[in-house]
């Protein structure tokens, strides 16, 4: 194929040749010089190495002149200065190892996290119901709701709780004060008529309602302390659990006052202290709530 000195392989391809060429010089001058001559007579150089080729005649100087005819040579094709090879240069240099590409790292995946474990709620009874022993410290009339007393109660917390009960038809507000009553202490803070109530005070009442008597603790009853039910131990439901479970719809058909006015679930006694939570006056066979 014809030289082509704008061929992208043309400086490579001369770098190639270069030290091949110095090499076989001498051996070309040695028993070819017609054709050593051919070859610098057809090269484009400059004038002061066609004068120097043209007085060269010993093997040192061949070698020269060859070099210089290469020089001359590149320089005219454009192959440029950083393809000339030195003799010194002992063309050493290799590609350096191309690294295997490495795989992508792959995303780590998340851990799904187990869900926690069920806890059984166990069946809904009067445990689940925290009632508490507490007195009532004031008690007077709500000032829109004709059936509402607005009280508070020392239940052993840092601030009374204040408590709306609808008594007034059987109660005036100063007998109710002094009074040791059983409080349902679990449940969620509610207005009722604008008032904030914060639990229940347990009364027994006839079925037609006309007969409502609070449930009193035992005189020897610590304020705060829990009312118990033999047989029914365990811990309290929270505030948002008894209303998301309407655990009062299950657990209040089932609490009563007995022939003597005891208060009792499913026929065991409420007790507190060493006694007895009874309905005042021993009102019997009534409803709890």
């Amino acid at each position: 194929l014809p030289y082509n000195p704008l061929s992208p392989l043309c400086p490579s391809t001369m770098k190639t040749f270069i030290p091949l060429l110095l090499s076989l010089a001498p051996l070309v001058s040695g028993f070819a010089p017609s054709t050593r001559h051919a070859a610098i007579t057809r090269a484009p150089l400059s004038t002061s190495t066609v004068v120097t080729r043209a007085t060269a005649s010993t093997h040192e100087e061949d070698i020269e002149l060859t070099r210089k005819v290469i020089i001359d040579y590149m320089a005219a094709t454009d192959v440029g200065s950083d393809s000339v090879v030195d003799d010194d240069d002992d063309d050493d240099t290799t590609e350096a190892p191309i690294a295997p590409p490495q795989a992508a790292e792959k995303p780590k995946k998340k851990k799904k996290k187990s869900p926690p474990p069920v806890v059984e709620a166990g069946p809904v009874d009067i445990s689940k119901l925290n009632i508490i022993v507490g007195v009532i410290t004031k008690a007077w009339e709500h000032e829109t709701a004709d059936k509402l007393f607005c009280e508070e109660i020392d239940v052993g917390e840092a601030e009374p709780r204040q408590i709306a009960t609808g008594v007034r038809a059987h109660y005036n507000a100063e007998d109710m004060v002094g009074r040791k009553v059983c409080i349902l202490a679990n449940l969620k803070s509610r207005k009722l008529m604008g008032f904030p109530s914060h639990g229940m005070v347990l009364c027994a009442s006839t079925e037609d309602g006309s007969t409502v008597k609070f449930v009193e603790a035992p005189e020897d009853a610590v304020v705060g302390e829990r009312i118990m039910v033999e047989g029914f131990e365990g811990e309290p439901a929270t505030e948002n659990q008894v209303v998301k479970k309407k655990m009062l719809d299950a657990i209040f058909p089932d609490l009563r006052t007995d022939e003597n006015g005891v208060a009792s679930y499913k026929g065991v006694a409420l007790t507190a202290g060493t006694g007895k939570c009874v309905a005042e006056g021993g009102l019997a066979d009534a409803s709890v709530s």
